[in-house]
């Protein structure tokens, strides 16, 4: 069995108390299947019976699917899960949460991130003994703590804490027992991590408010890097600080594409960083156009904002199909590009004879704008002057977004002033990153992660299992 890359981009949700709970946590982790389309998992106490169900394909589709004898049970809590993956990882057995008897305690674990050092402790586990039923990183979390419990004499919650010590990278998680729910955060806050409730006392943990905004749930607070809290029997929220605060490094990816603009990250509302993105982005970038145009859905807020600044007219010229997936998460090259030319319409007459300005949320391999972009030629477009809200792309992703390796950006393959020609441009022009960081008000700068940008890595190299590569020197 050969060790997946060690990259999950994902969405998680979970409810204690309340009397719809298997409901709740549905509609949930509906709102978050941007996060993830490749799988989806519930895990729930029914009966005062930990159970777990997961499938291949959408939230829908697995929730379709769950035993009759779920919804005649009374369920206490429950966590589910959407996932994305790389290439050759796409088992149900990959799927999540994952369910294992530790010390005769069925617990249950979700992940939203990357586990930096991931194999080696895996390594390290299986040479002393330790049998592995996944090819995730996840699992490791429910190893690592099943090693711990005889030093804290059978004290779950312990283990996982010195579990945690062992940890470097990014990881959210959400632990579910038949008496508690449980939610951490790593110490440099990488990925989003949210507490609500309801009017009844119940509680909901989500990777995004927008999952509050869809269930009626009240925002109470961010789970704070470095911090574990329990929901126990009494459904009482305990906090626990299970390491310092690191330096903040809160992904700034997740305002420039992957959040939906409905919810409130980091602090900030992604609906006006993404405005204030295209704004930017006009002032640094302005051109002659008879319209700007921007690439649904991730940069539709961003050219509003652009075409605003600019006193340009917007316009939407591309008509997509919703039943199609987020073509940046599909694993392969090839399916990405036919799910390019499945998801976008041109509209031949908002487009033919026009000078656009089109705004787009980034450029990584380049796939997907080449292909893009040549619809709009074959729609008649006079000229197509592209405007990208964040800087270009240069390293690779290590904490949970599946940016591959240096030599497959495009921004290293073509130097910055081809770049243009090679993706048939009239111009390019991306977003600075200072540009970029002034517009999030919640932090200072400096407490977001632009590492795939510059490549200032927030976790010492030497931590990392998977050290970055040197620039390729390779073209197209």
């Amino acid at each position: 069995m050969t060790t997946e890359k060690p990259r999950e981009y994902c969405g998680l949700c979970g409810i204690t108390g309340g009397d719809s709970v298997l409901e709740q946590v549905h509609l949930g982790i509906h709102s978050l299947q941007h996060r993830g389309q490749e799988a989806a998992g519930v895990m729930a106490v029914v009966g005062g019976v930990p159970c777990l169900h997961k499938a291949a394909g959408l939230v829908d589709e697995t929730f379709s699917t769950i035993p009759p004898f779920w919804k005649r049970g009374e369920i206490s809590r429950a966590i589910a899960h959407v996932r994305y993956s790389t290439a050759g990882s796409s088992s149900v057995t990959n799927a999540q949460p994952l369910m294992a008897n530790v010390a005769g305690q069925l617990i249950g674990v979700a992940h939203n991130g990357t586990i930096c050092n991931a194999r080696t402790l895996r390594t390290e586990l299986q040479d002393s003994g330790s049998i592995f039923q996944t090819t995730t990183d996840t699992e490791l979390v429910l190893h690592l703590m099943a090693r711990s419990l005889k030093r804290h004499n059978g004290d779950l919650w312990s283990a996982l804490e010195e579990a945690l010590g062992r940890l470097h990278g990014a990881y959210c998680l959400l632990l579910l027992t038949k008496d508690c729910l449980v939610a951490v955060r790593d110490p440099h806050g990488f990925r989003p991590l949210c507490i609500g409730d309801f009017d009844d006392g119940s509680y909901m943990v989500a990777s995004e408010t927008i999952a509050f905004n869809v269930t009626g749930a009240n925002y109470l607070r961010e789970v704070e890097p470095g911090e574990m809290i329990i929901w126990g029997p009494d459904n009482q929220m305990t906090s626990r600080r299970f390491a310092a605060p690191g330096p903040l490094a809160q992904c700034i990816f997740e305002h420039v594409y992957f959040a939906r603009p409905g919810s409130y990250v980091f602090g900030d509302s992604v609906y006006e960083v993404r405005k204030a993105l295209g704004r930017r982005l006009a002032q640094e970038a302005p051109v002659e156009a008879d319209v700007v145009i921007p690439m649904p859905d991730s940069g539709l807020y961003a050219g509003l904002g652009y075409a605003e600044e600019a006193k340009i007219p917007f316009d939407l010229g591309l008509s997509r199909n919703h039943y199609v997936g987020r073509t940046f998460i599909d694993p392969g090259i090839t399916s990405r590009r036919k799910l390019v030319m499945r998801k976008l319409q041109p509209i031949p007459e908002a487009i033919r004879g026009k000078r656009i300005c089109l705004i787009e949320d980034s450029i990584v391999r380049g796939s997907t704008s080449r292909a893009r972009i040549g619809t709009l030629r074959e729609a008649g477009a006079k000229e197509i002057h592209m405007r990208v809200t964040c800087p270009p792309h240069r390293f690779g992703c290590y904490f949970g977004i599946d940016f591959p390796e240096r030599e497959k950006l495009l921004a290293n393959k073509v130097a910055l002033q081809d770049l243009a020609q090679v993706l048939h441009l009239d111009s390019l022009v991306y977003l600075s990153q200072e540009g970029m960081l002034a517009c999030v008000k919640a932090h200072p700068p400096e407490a977001y992660c632009c590492a795939c940008f510059d490549g200032h890595y927030p976790v010492e190299p030497e931590l990392m299992d998977a050290p970055p590569l040197d620039i390729a020197k390779s073209a197209l």
